[in-house]
């Protein structure tokens, strides 16, 4: 037996009081549920049962409140609430509603608390219950993390669910026939003798009723939805190209903006001097900015031309002018006075390191873009009392916060219409298009402004993953591991992105050694450590992460280590395991590949296991030595995830995370020169290209009741194991991304 105002799994309170960063929310804040923002508006007839379902006469809608952003999120909530509430996806409307309190995400409190997530300790259980009442008080509304479908599995059900018996009620209410006697198909209640009560039917009687909370859940036995190969409800649209993405929209009597900013990011401007670009055609403002010059034009093309015939003197970047000084920053951050914190301390390190024979490595991971095919776009329109923001956000609450304080207004004059996004990566977190076009919009009242960036504006501005390095140490002996020392050091994304949120990170960074502080092995001797970098360039989320470089920087160290003690990297691996979650999958991942079988001469296969945001994933990369360079053949991957909603788009997810991580270890890197990125664009910043995909074979085990999300978890372990499959097919170690560096691809 469900309620819609319990969570299922944990309590979100402590005690009396939930308590973070000093500030203590008391009882009553963290019991209290937040309004129903459908309430807000519904008309007389609309029957909104709870903050995801709203029926009338007209339909049936149902919200889908975190963004999609193509990793298929508004469908995946869709087929959560369809499969309790007994509709099809093909009877329904999706929308995102409007930003609210309500929507706050339940599982982001997995990953703000220092414990690995299999520790379900009584303090690691208290802290994350601690946590969550802290989102449901801020109202964070979240979509990151791969936290969607984890925080939607059990509320959309029960949100459906409740939505059904609420109907039942009203069709037995009409009918005096008892409840039991009714049945659900196709969005419609069932009488006996076989008549149907559509949903849109049953609405208005159902909105004058208080919503049935005491509801049950169906058994996975009676799934309609989940778990089947399904079509997205998008991928007609996707597929046919008529899907409108914040790009695409056009809203009636605006105009068309672009701007160009210091490159060197967060620099503001000097001057500029635009009479070249004031007689353009179509041109009609030049708008000085703090930060740079935008131009409103009658079509985006025009913007951006007259942008390019501006002189502008831009001022110096605030952080270092050229790469090497930034690699020059990361190696002086070994040092006590700049440890963040030692994650992992078991058995003696020291002693066992000191008087052996001790294997040494260094590792490199530069910045990297987001570079999402989607540039960003806004569009804004400033009236007396209101604002209408159309855009693609991951946090759209506080898109509301940000721009009512730039503008000094109340958070509900703020109305942002998120809309589908053309990738993020973790892009849309942050926000330069918001301000940007809040900025312009607030020069031209009552007009609503369209401001597309251009893509050399979209790399220059971009927030980029953090740089790094990582310094190994350990030991060997009879064949098996038995020291691993790892300390890592890189920029902390995650101060830089939440000081610009006015949010700092309490306490140590998580996320600087993800991926590796949290591996599931029982090395004898083992140690990570975390040293935090002073801020260079600004950095951002990046998908996976902090996984994303000491993922890296873990397995790399792992195999060399193994292939020193002249064991089998896949064989060592299952011996150090000491996690039947992460055992099951590099089980998975040796059957699937048929590892230890025979190769071909100048072939290689390479492993890796790295654990994020709860989901370990073990990857195995086959390749070849050509002598054109290296060709990537084939990729096996197994995850364990808990449940799998939509089993085809999971498995488009974790190979288009396979092809992320593979490209972006091949070919990809920021550099700064003169504080300026370097590069620009596609051609500079290369991801694979279409005949470098391998065939890529994806397992999911559902063995863990805990579910977990997958949109992020393939990327981390695919450089690694490329770089060890590389080394056993050529014998080159690969130690710092990108690989193209040392071997070429074909």
């Amino acid at each position: 037996m469900g309620r819609l105002k319990t969570i299922a799994r944990r309590s979100f309170l402590i005690g009396s009081a939930a308590i973070v960063g000093g500030v203590a929310f008391g009882a009553y804040l963290v019991k209290r549920d937040p309004e129903n923002p459908l309430s807000l508006d519904a008309a007389a007839g609309d029957a909104v049962f709870n903050p995801w379902v709203k029926i009338n006469a007209d339909g049936i809608t149902l919200i889908a409140p975190h963004a999609d952003l193509g990793q298929g999120a508004a469908s995946m909530q869709a087929m959560l609430i369809a499969e309790e509430l007994d509709v099809e996806l093909d009877q329904i409307i999706t929308s995102y509603g409007r930003p609210a309190a309500t929507y706050y995400n339940t599982a982001l409190a997995a990953e703000a608390v220092p414990f690995r997530s299999n520790d379900e300790g009584f303090a690691a259980e208290t802290m994350r219950s601690t946590m969550g009442a802290v989102m449901k008080v801020l109202g964070a509304q979240v979509t990151g993390g791969s936290t969607s479908v984890p925080d939607s599995f059990d509320k959309l059900r029960e949100a459906g669910a409740v939505a059904r018996e609420t109907l039942k009620a009203a069709a037995a209410a009409e009918t005096g026939l008892d409840v039991s006697q009714l049945k659900t198909e196709r969005a419609a209640v069932v009488l006996p003798d076989g008549t149907r009560m559509n949903y849109t039917e049953l609405a208005a009687r159902a909105a004058q009723m208080d919503p049935v909370t005491e509801v049950n859940l169906r058994d996975p036995a009676q799934w309609r939805l989940i778990g089947k190969p399904l079509q997205r409800i998008d991928i007609l649209a996707k597929s046919t190209g008529t899907q409108t993405y914040s790009i695409d929209l056009k809203v009636e009597g605006m105009v068309h903006a672009s701007v160009r900013m210091n490159p060197r990011k967060g620099a503001p401007m000097l001057g500029f001097d635009a009479s070249a670009a004031e007689g353009m055609r179509g041109v009609s403002q030049i708008i000085g900015l703090p930060y740079g010059v935008a131009v409103v034009a009658d079509n985006t093309w025009r913007a951006f031309r007259a942008l390019e015939e501006i002189e502008i003197d831009w001022d110096v970047a605030p952080y270092p002018a050229e790469q090497d000084q930034h690699w020059a920053e990361v190696a002086a951050s070994f040092v006590p006075e700049r440890l963040d914190k030692e994650w992992r301390n078991d058995g003696d390190v020291d002693a066992a390191l000191d008087g052996a024979e001790v294997f040494e490595a260094e590792y490199r991971a530069p910045y990297v873009a987001h570079q999402p095919l989607e540039p960003l776009s806004a569009i804004v329109k400033v009236s007396d009392g209101r604002v209408d923001i159309w855009a693609s956000h991951q946090l759209p609450r506080f898109v509301q916060q940000r721009v009512a304080a730039k503008l000094d207004m109340e958070t509900d004059q703020i109305h942002l219409h998120n809309q589908h996004a053309g990738g993020s990566f973790g892009h849309r977190l942050e926000f330069d298009n918001i301000d940007v076009t809040v900025d312009v919009a607030r020069e031209l009242p009552d007009t609503p402004v369209k401001l597309t960036f251009r893509r050399e504006e979209d790399f220059a501005q971009d927030y980029n993953r953090q740089i790094g390095m990582a310094r190994g140490r350990g030991t060997h002996a009879n064949g098996q591991v038995t020291t691993l020392d790892l300390d890592i050091a890189t920029v902390s994304a995650s101060r830089s992105q939440s000081g610009r949120l006015g949010a700092p990170v309490p306490g140590p960074d998580t996320q600087i050694a993800a991926g590796a502080w949290n591996m599931r092995y029982a090395v004898p001797n083992l140690r990570v450590r975390a040293y935090a970098v002073p801020e260079l360039a600004p950095t951002s989320s990046w998908r996976s992460v902090g996984a994303s470089t000491a993922g890296f920087f873990a397995e790399s160290f792992l195999d060399e280590l193994i292939h020193a003690a002249g064991a089998d990297p896949m064989s060592e691996r299952l011996r150090l395991v000491n996690d039947p979650d992460a055992r099951a999958v590099l089980e998975a991942v040796a059957e699937m590949s048929n590892w230890g079988s025979p190769l071909g001469p100048r072939k290689g296969r390479g492993v890796a296991l790295v654990t994020s945001f709860g989901v370990p994933v073990a990857e195995v990369v086959e390749v070849t030595d050509t002598d054109d360079g290296i060709k990537i053949d084939r990729v096996w991957l197994a995850a364990e995830v808990g449940r799998v909603v939509d089993p085809v788009n999971f498995e488009n997810v974790v190979a288009g995370g396979v092809i992320w991580g593979l490209g972006h270890a091949m070919n990809s890197e920021i550099t700064y020169s003169d504080g300026r990125a370097e590069q620009d664009n596609y051609h500079l910043a290369e991801g694979m290209r279409l005949h470098q995909c391998p065939v890529i074979e994806v397992r999911a085990l559902e063995n863990n009741p805990n579910i977990r999300g997958i949109g992020e978890p393939p990327v981390p372990p695919a450089a690694p194991a490329l770089a060890n499959a590389i080394f056993a097919a050529t014998g080159i170690r690969l130690r710092e991304m990108p690989f193209f560096k040392t071997v070429s691809f074909v």
